[in-house]
């Protein structure tokens, strides 16, 4: 389990710079950059030290992050300014647990017991009521419709990717060629970088296009269109990528990449979907956002469930 807390932790910090990245240069621009430092990062270590692209796994993994990295953080980063933050990470981090766990259970045969699907299902709870919307709160825009498609394809992207993760663990385990968190991060990586080179590369040719036809080049939707009153400096927004590279692709998938070649899916996703609530206290110590009643009360319930699922899978036999 001590992976799967650790990706929380990291995957929370990493939310928190990316959301500073995406305000100074665009959501498109600051993934592409995020996947590359990433990709530099983790290949200098894997080739050092590490398998490379070796193993039996690649395939699998490569796939895997054509849809969790690829796929599933373009579509992200599409769904956030249409829906909103608290509904795009519902959707993301509290779908994608019972997604993942039929997957699973569907095409590798995993199962889990009544006790663990009814701590899972409270663990889900608590997290609906800390970060579910208002009513009221979002408003139902031309392109709300669009933003719930866009939310729904990235919470696939995610739980099927770490599905394929967990087969390739299962390959490379049987072939006596297991794979440490880093080299899997990075096998995983390329696939993601391919979609974000893709993405960033029409988004530069279209501005291109409209820089030659006279007018001025678009900006991402997720790019806020009224001025800063103090824009950051270029050296605390390249320590913004530089912090949220490390955080999310690099250490956090790699004990994302642990966890899951050591638990199954249905039981890692739930702790990682405690992600919106581990931001909290985060966002408050560096954001000055204020903590409701809801989302102590909802941490409560979702904290109570992750507890007893860890109980329950290390601390005895499951029912």
């Amino acid at each position: 389990m001590l992976p799967a807390f650790l990706t929380t932790v990291l995957f929370s910090l990493s939310a928190l710079f990316a959301q500073r990245t995406a305000r100074a240069l665009g959501g498109i621009t600051a993934n592409f950059w995020r996947m590359m430092l990433a990709t530099l990062f983790l290949g200098l270590w894997s080739h050092s030290f590490g398998a490379g692209f070796q193993g039996p796994a690649l395939p699998w993994l490569f796939v895997s992050g054509i849809l969790g990295f690829g796929i599933g953080d373009v579509a992200m980063f599409q769904a956030l300014p249409r829906i909103g933050s608290r509904l795009c990470i519902l959707l993301v981090h509290c779908l994608a647990t019972p997604t993942a766990a039929v997957t699973e259970y569907v095409w590798l045969g995993s199962t889990l017991s009544l006790s663990q699907m009814v701590c899972i299902a409270i663990s889900l709870l608590g997290v609906a009521v800390a970060v579910a919307p208002v009513p009221g709160s979002t408003p139902r825009s031309s392109s709300y419709g669009l933003g719930i498609f866009f939310g729904l394809l990235a919470m696939l992207g995610q739980s099927f990717g770490a599905v394929l993760s967990r087969k390739a663990s299962q390959v490379a385990s049987l072939a006596g060629h297991p794979l440490n968190g880093i080299d899997a991060a990075y096998q995983r990586a390329w696939g993601g970088v391919l979609i974000s080179l893709g993405v960033f590369s029409i988004y530069q040719w279209q501005r291109r296009r409209e820089a030659a036809a006279g007018g001025s080049p678009s900006q991402p939707s997720n790019v806020p269109t009224e001025a800063s009153a103090s824009p950051p400096s270029a050296s605390r927004v390249r320590w913004w990528v530089l912090a949220n590279t490390l955080a999310g692709p690099v250490i956090g998938v790699s004990c994302y990449q642990w966890a899951l070649a050591s638990e199954r899916t249905g039981v890692v996703l739930p702790i990682v979907a405690l992600t919106p609530l581990v931001i909290i206290p985060f966002a408050h110590w560096l954001e000055g956002e204020r903590t409701t009643a809801r989302e102590v009360i909802g941490g409560i319930i979702a904290v109570g469930g992750v507890a007893a699922l860890t109980r329950i899978t290390h601390g005895g036999s499951p029912s």
